[in-house]
């Protein structure tokens, strides 16, 4: 019997799917129990080596406040749209300005539900008022670079540069995480819960405006 491949919608909604299953799993845990077993151990142990290393909680601190923050991945994500429109692809410009938004309400949406409370510590290094899951630098580095990262590969990024590309990306996004737990204002879970429900944003919102498609076919 011949098979036939999935469709880039279905193949969306599979990831959409997924993400959301990991992260509905994770809530419930954090809700039920506070923590991941090594929540605290793992943010013990990287507050005590900032605090000794102020050299290199300095250079976290800017990286998370200015590199990868979350202005600042927005507003790529931006001028991204930007340069789209001017080449008329209206489609994909759309897909990713619904992402960003999209995602940055249902971040402080979800951030207000849950109510979690961010570590404390008797010397913090940052300061952050609201509340601590999902981790919103975390999210919005992840649409902000899945997305641009997949509209290069649809505007014909290959080889070498789309080994960069994705390289670049991947850092961005696991270093804003790292960062967020080196300066004390967040738990690895609020970490993971970011890159996830970051990931299903911009999947279902590309199952939704399908952003593949060519301004012909539209």
């Amino acid at each position: 019997m011949p098979t036939t491949a999935r469709s880039p919608r279905t193949r969306c909604l599979a990831w959409t799917a997924a993400m959301t299953a990991c992260f509905a799993v994770l809530l419930a845990f954090v809700l039920v129990s506070g923590a991941l077993p090594l929540d605290h151990r793992i943010d013990s142990a990287l507050h005590g080596v900032a605090l000794v290393h102020p050299g290199c909680t300095r250079l976290n601190l800017d990286l998370t406040n200015w590199v990868w923050g979350p202005t600042t991945t927005r507003l790529l994500t931006v001028a991204a749209a930007a340069v789209l429109l001017r080449l008329r692809q209206r489609r994909q410009a759309l897909w990713a300005l619904t992402a960003c938004g999209f995602g940055w309400a249902l971040e402080v949406t979800v951030k207000a539900a849950v109510g979690r409370d961010r570590p404390h510590w008797r010397h913090p290094l940052d300061t952050a008022t609201d509340g601590s899951f999902p981790s919103g630098h975390a999210m919005a580095a992840t649409i902000a670079c899945v997305t641009l990262v997949w509209l290069l590969r649809l505007h014909g990024a290959r080889g070498r540069r789309w080994t960069s590309v994705v390289a670049l990306g991947a850092v961005s996004v696991l270093g804003v995480g790292f960062t967020r737990l080196y300066v004390g204002v967040h738990w690895p879970s609020d970490v993971l819960a970011g890159w996830l429900l970051g990931a299903a944003v911009v999947t279902a919102t590309a199952a939704a405006l399908a952003p593949w498609r060519t301004p012909q076919a539209t």
